[in-house]
């Protein structure tokens, strides 16, 4: 059943009348448009199917959000589960950040609120019902969430979504509406528990994102003197041997990624007007070089300039800029 097609409307009432079927049909509570009011569009159309809400959009560049607050006020106990169908998008859950593409899926649990956005022309379908329905506990739900997109099932259910919405009009009221929602809830239920209960599934995950929490664990002890590989495997219990590959998969050598970090850690300081009563020396210390030497030639290596001459130029009032990244030197911006 169609619900809403912007085209049918005035330009003026186009943004207004899909954030009240934003609102109230998806639980939202804020919604950002990509365009300007008179080049939106959006279609909407919806089904109710039993106990199951099944939804059709489609449209232009647009962001929606459930925010905890509203979350709280309306006390939807819901799951929604979107089928990205075109388009490149994101969704993000409780620090969960996936990015959607065509034949992607993401699960959402209402009570703790998400973002879901697409850029340029993009279309999902997505279908929504009561969390008791999946007899299982709110903590597996949740659980689930960051490792979806890595169970086969989702594409069965992203096949049997599709299906159901090919026939969506014809489906009669009563109990043939009401065993095709018992069916996708349980459909549901065997995609979530995979990935909750897979150990597989969060190895793989593991190994995927193994990359990204190491350099993350770098930058956070990037300071430290005693930032070795051997620490920094032993502490994603993995051996120097692997870190090495997993790092050069990832196309960067890992000692020269961390004076790098670290050298334009010293070069901001040295740069700032409140640490210019701090000597060269206690700088490049703070930022893990424990030689004064090995730090002047490296930075002078990277920079084209001695870590005193830098200084000097940052804290001199003159038409320099800052030293350019492609050639070492200085320019004047005037």
């Amino acid at each position: 059943m169609l619900v809403l097609d912007t085209n049918d409307l005035p330009v003026g009432e186009r943004i207004a009348a899909y954030r009240a079927v934003a609102i109230g049909e998806g639980g939202v509570d804020a919604v950002e448009e990509e365009e300007p009011e008179a080049r939106i569009w959006r279609r909407i159309e919806l089904w109710e199917l039993g106990t199951l809400t099944l939804f059709s959009s489609q449209g232009t560049g647009m962001q929606i959000s459930r925010s905890l607050r509203q979350a709280r006020r309306d006390g939807m106990d819901t799951v929604a589960i979107n089928v990205h169908l075109q388009g490149n998008g994101g969704f993000a859950w409780n620090g969960h950040q996936q990015r959607m593409e065509p034949e992607s899926l993401s699960l959402a649990h209402m009570p703790s609120g998400y973002e879901y956005s697409w850029s340029g022309t993009g279309s999902t379908l997505a279908f929504m019902f009561d969390t008791e329905r999946l007899t299982l506990r709110t903590d597996t739900v949740r659980a689930s969430i960051p490792f979806l997109h890595h169970s086969p099932i989702g594409r069965l259910l992203a096949h049997h979504v599709r299906g159901l919405h090919g026939i969506a009009d014809q489906i009669g009221d009563g109990l043939e509406a009401e065993a095709l929602a018992n069916a996708t809830a349980e459909l549901t239920r065997a995609w979530i528990v995979s990935a909750a209960g897979s150990d597989r599934i969060r190895a793989q995950v593991a190994r995927e994102t193994l990359l990204t929490r190491v350099l993350a664990y770098v930058r956070a002890h990037l300071r430290e003197p005693d930032l070795t590989p051997q620490r920094i495997a032993w502490a994603h219990n993995t051996s120097v041997r692997t870190l090495y590959r997993l790092c050069e998969s990832g196309g960067l050598s890992l000692e020269k990624w961390i004076i790098r970090r670290r050298l334009e850690g010293a070069r901001n300081d040295l740069a700032a007007p409140a640490l210019q009563h701090r000597t060269i020396e206690s700088v490049a210390r703070s930022w893990g070089f424990t030689s004064a030497a090995y730090f002047s030639r490296r930075f002078r290596e990277t920079y084209g300039t001695t870590p005193s001459e830098w200084r000097r130029l940052s804290s001199t009032p003159t038409t320099l800029s800052p030293i350019s990244p492609a050639t070492g030197k200085s320019r004047p911006t005037a």
